[in-house]
């Protein structure tokens, strides 16, 4: 072709570039821009993030803006809402509204999440410090009455699409597929560490014998504080710190769980309910992330790599509004259990405290829920719970009045009766006929 050919053949595709560029840019971001620019110009400027994913124009394209890839990731509207995270909605979705290629959608999430989890994880998810993990068990204790505990671990299956050449890796119990997000939390539901990327297929436990968090636990790695005595308990031996999981995690001397169903009396589920309760910060760090980005409410449909970008940058994102907009919770009015206050017949489980040696795994937690019943650091309510507990697992209203009998009766062979009814009521073999024969044995001797 002629130079006057090229030439003619340059002009037309400026020109097509220019009108490209003002229906996206001019259309959709001014637009965005105009509704709030104070809150836009605030949150958008991001100069730690813009030179991570600024591009160069050339001879045959203009870039992408950089605040359209903020754009196209995150979106302002109220608050800090966000567009593709929030939404989920995918990418021939955002490239119609954007009026950009489905591609460059693509490729432009992927690099702004990563490039906002490099700019937020130093200050909203750094690296423990022995002076946080201090923190974060005074808070524990503070708001949880979990002494020494240092976090609450979980698992969370982040629903995806299936691989290319994966087969059914990624494949979970649940019936879908997923990768896995090992999580740590504190107290006020904000993520001290995060293991994303493992096969959905893995159970919570090999996740985190295989996480870098579990890992280091194992050979002592972590710079967790030293054993020290618990509150209350200044004569007795010095206690580890600890991290708090469900039954699917191992007992170990550092992460705590609860005790099987089969084998519970009053003081094990005291303290399966005082442990749960402590727990329930991890749950609901996962509930409010997913709820502020319901891109995790449907399978993600995007390479592993950017399905690990995605989440990482949403916990970032998370923690950073968590500590700059959210509200932390606030210490719930729990008095110390009057001794005077407790049943009678269940003063005699206080105190036993006689192990010592916490070389084990179940030592320690045997020796923390015998701690959990003295009158010093007991709630008013666990004790009524121990026995509320049975009555719900049958899902009966019967043992919940002998219950009520139980805490209100003065007298002793009434207690005794009621104890016994409660049992009986409670087991399995041929229980109404040996509840009547026993009550009316029981009603002779009162």
């Amino acid at each position: 072709m002629s130079s006057d050919e090229d030439d003619v053949i340059l002009l037309w595709w400026w020109a097509r570039q220019k009108k490209n560029f003002k229906k996206t840019s001019t259309s959709v971001v001014a637009n965005e821009l105009h509704s709030d620019p104070d809150k836009f110009k605030t949150f958008y400027r991001m100069s730690k993030i813009g030179p991570k994913i600024f591009k160069k124009d050339t001879n045959f394209r203009i870039a992408v803006p950089v605040e359209e890839r903020i754009l196209i990731t995150l979106r302002l509207l109220k608050k800090y809402y966000f567009r593709f995270l929030a939404t989920g909605c995918n990418f021939r979705a955002l490239a119609q509204h954007f009026m950009r290629g489905e591609t460059t959608v693509g490729k432009i999430i992927a690099e702004t999440t990563e490039a906002i989890w490099e700019c937020l994880q130093p200050t909203y998810l750094p690296v423990p410090s022995l002076e946080l993990w201090k923190n974060i068990a005074a808070r524990y204790d503070l708001l949880w009455q979990l002494p020494h505990c240092l976090g609450s671990i979980d698992g969370k299956h982040i629903r995806i699409k299936k691989f290319n050449n994966t087969g059914s890796r990624n494949f979970n119990y649940k019936g879908f597929f997923s990768i896995q997000l090992l999580a740590c939390a504190d107290a006020d539901g904000c993520f001290i560490t995060v293991d994303i990327g493992d096969l959905g297929r893995n159970s919570d436990s090999g996740v985190f014998r295989l996480s870098r968090l579990g890992r280091w636990l194992e050979i002592g790695k972590m710079d967790v504080p030293q054993s020290e005595p618990l509150p209350y308990d200044n004569e007795g031996p010095n206690f580890p710190y600890y991290f708090c999981g469900d039954e699917a995690f191992p007992l170990k001397s550092y992460l705590l769980r609860p005790y099987p169903q089969k084998t519970l009396n009053d003081q094990k589920r005291i303290f399966n309910c005082r442990l749960s309760r402590g727990r329930k910060s991890v749950e609901c760090a996962f509930g409010m992330m997913v709820s502020k980005f319901r891109v995790f409410e449907t399978p993600i449909a995007c390479s592993e790599s950017t399905v690990i970008s995605i989440v990482k940058c949403a916990c970032a994102l998370h923690n950073y509004i968590r500590k700059t907009e959210g509200k932390l919770y606030e210490k719930q009015n729990m008095n110390s259990q009057d001794e005077n206050n407790i049943p009678q017949h269940l003063k005699t489980t206080q105190h036993q405290q006689a192990v010592h040696n916490l070389s084990t795994a179940s030592s320690v937690r045997e020796y923390l829920s015998s701690y959990f019943l003295r009158p010093e650091v007991s709630l008013p309510w666990q004790w009524k719970y121990a026995l509320y507990s049975v009555a719900n697992y049958i899902q009966s209203d019967v043992p919940k009045l002998y219950i009520n009998m139980i805490f209100t009766s003065k007298n002793s062979k009434k207690i005794l009766f009621f104890k016994l009814a409660l049992y009986i009521n409670t087991s399995k073999n041929s229980k109404k006929i040996l509840f009547f024969k026993l009550a009316l044995f029981i009603n002779q001797i009162i």
